[in-house]
């Protein structure tokens, strides 16, 4: 297991393959569709982001309103093809990674390759436990979006899977192209 903090994500994407688990501590945003295409505009129009793209991480989610105690309600991850059509220039810009679940288009895996990022996925269906792995929580952006709204979250030891790296490797693609299979994958 690799514990890592998403300050380190610029320089040791490159390191990552596809297939090791790691465990993510650090500022994380959530965004998504529309929060995408509000970005997309807001770069079009010299607009201010709401965040840094360079080195950011993105997690694409929705949470849930917090129950009383607790900062976040279920906050599980949804398909990132969604997003493939707002991705590659994202990370051109310098996104450094993703998470999500679900394949990616070729360009989204070009894009990875071209600017040494990499993609996570988190678990599936496991919102409600993802949730005890965010220690805070704020919107940032977007408010009127609700659930969709661009949060900050803190991250810790977020248990993920490398699933698209920046050599190529994908787990989508096992049988149609080959990744590190020396090492363990959950």
């Amino acid at each position: 297991m690799i514990k890592l903090n998403t300050t380190e994500l610029k320089d040791k994407a490159r390191t990552l393959r596809a297939g090791d688990k790691v465990l993510l501590s650090g500022t994380v945003y959530t965004s998504r569709d529309a929060a995408h295409k509000r970005i997309r505009e807001l770069c079009e129009h010299g607009g201010e982001l709401p965040y840094a793209l360079e080195g950011a991480a993105i997690y694409y989610a929705g949470p849930t309103a917090a129950k009383e105690g607790m900062v976040i309600g279920s906050c599980g991850p949804t398909t990132s093809g969604r997003m493939d059509v707002y991705s590659p220039d994202m990370l051109d810009m310098g996104l450094s990674a993703m998470i999500g679940k679900g394949e990616r288009s070729e360009a989204v895996c070009e894009a990875i390759r071209r600017n040494g990022a990499v993609y996570f996925c988190a678990i599936g269906g496991a919102g409600a436990l993802a949730c005890k792995c965010i220690t805070e929580c704020e919107v940032i952006a977007f408010e009127d979006l609700g659930c969709e709204s661009v949060k900050r979250l803190t991250f810790t030891e977020f248990p993920l899977i490398v699933a698209i790296d920046c050599v190529g490797g994908n787990i989508f693609l096992e049988g149609r192209k080959s990744f590190d299979h020396s090492r363990e994958i959950v």
